[in-house]
């Protein structure tokens, strides 16, 4: 990481600390992490912008979901059980998923930081991810905000490499597209030699349940970073540089609030 990341990161790290309230008890621990949580909708393009903030602030990215899918593609017990979940668009218990983070928080590549896209998605995943991260520094959260619109047209065009789980857009500009899919809008296969085909919650009736069960568990995650001024809100429907661009823009706010 080069000098300029690096003093990025450190900024960062004291504007995590400074956007605490003076009586939250967590203020005098000293924090020594960079960590950044992405919030929004399913469809809102964060394991893309994870992806590119995780290379910005040479971080790792952690993806729930991907951890999941590979659960499921296991055959286990415990991916059978989440399989079913999955399909009904609901959310995996918050007992589960903190147990997955946790494991995964306890790596060596995680202590001086990471990208979050998939959790928390209750405020009781927030909670304990505050315990999680006790004298390991604290959180920035940034919200992809994107209509629901929107989001059942991407998804329900959204297509899955059935070998690395990558996903290709078919529609051309789509603002949710991920790097590494497809170079054509009309290709079927992925650039590792994988079919490409639709997942089986990307059903317009099992979208519309997500996104309800978005609003009434994830949605209060905004108001609960809103409080603590730890949340930057992004417009997600734009191309994906462009959503990029504005990620940084907000960041490099708070690097100069901490500054001055």
């Amino acid at each position: 990481m080069n000098r300029t990341l690096a003093a990025a990161r450190s900024v960062a790290i004291r504007a995590a600390h400074r956007d605490l309230r003076p009586d939250d008890p967590r203020s005098s621990v000293t924090p020594t992490s960079t960590n950044v949580v992405l919030i929004g909708p399913p469809g809102a393009g964060k394991g893309t912008q994870a992806a590119r903030l995780a290379r910005f602030l040479d971080v790792p990215t952690i993806s729930t979901g991907d951890m999941l899918r590979r659960a499921v593609q296991s055959g286990s017990a415990v991916g059978r059980a989440v399989k079913v979940v999955m399909e009904r668009g609901a959310l995996i218990d918050d007992a589960m998923m903190t147990e997955i983070v946790a494991a995964r928080l306890g790596e060596a590549d995680t202590q001086s930081g990471f990208v979050l896209d998939g959790f928390p998605r209750t405020v009781e995943q927030a909670i304990a991810l505050d315990r999680l991260l006790e004298r390991r520094g604290h959180l920035i959260a940034v919200e992809l905000a994107v209509p629901d619109s929107a989001i059942i047209r991407r998804l329900s065009q959204r297509r899955v490499c059935d070998r690395c789980g990558r996903n290709a857009e078919p529609a051309a500009g789509n603002g949710a597209s991920h790097e590494g899919a497809a170079g054509s809008a009309h290709s079927m296969v992925c650039p590792c030699g994988g079919a490409l085909q639709q997942r089986s919650d990307d059903t317009e009736t099992v979208i519309r349940e997500r996104l309800r069960t978005y609003d009434r568990a994830t949605r209060p995650l905004v108001d609960f970073y809103r409080q603590r001024r730890a949340l930057r809100a992004i417009d997600g429907t734009q191309a994906p540089d462009l959503v990029m661009s504005q990620i940084a823009r907000a960041l490099d706010a708070v690097f100069d609030h901490a500054a001055s």
